[in-house]
């Protein structure tokens, strides 16, 4: 391996779980995608065409970085320049994820019929 390789982030159990879903159910959602010039915010999951994403938040119970005061704060500024920007974002935990829940969303949204 080069300097220059750079290896893909390591998914997380909740989001090996959903690609793991949309691969079952022929979703090819692009893996994380900037969705914004200027900024270095990615998506966990996006499908541009569809101006949808999904994030899977991790460490909620732990204290984990999304639900401690900064890291919050981040990820409302993320989501609200989505939102104007014309991105529909879908946000679940691992343990929604694993029930079904993300997967169900996206199969009943209009957006990727």
């Amino acid at each position: 391996m080069t300097p220059e390789t750079k290896l893909p982030k390591k998914l997380s159990p909740g989001e090996e779980t959903f690609a793991l879903h949309c691969k079952a159910h022929g979703f090819t959602p692009e893996r994380e995608y900037r969705f914004c010039e200027g900024r270095r915010w990615k998506f966990d999951f996006a499908f541009p065409e569809n101006m949808v994403a999904v994030e899977i938040e991790g460490g909620i119970w732990s204290g984990g970085r999304h639900t401690r005061g900064a890291g919050y704060t981040k990820d409302l500024e993320k989501y609200n320049t989505a939102a104007r920007l014309g991105w529909k974002v879908y946000r679940y935990t691992t343990e929604m994820v694993t029930a079904g829940t993300a997967i169900g969303d996206l199969l009943d949204t209009e957006e990727l019929a």
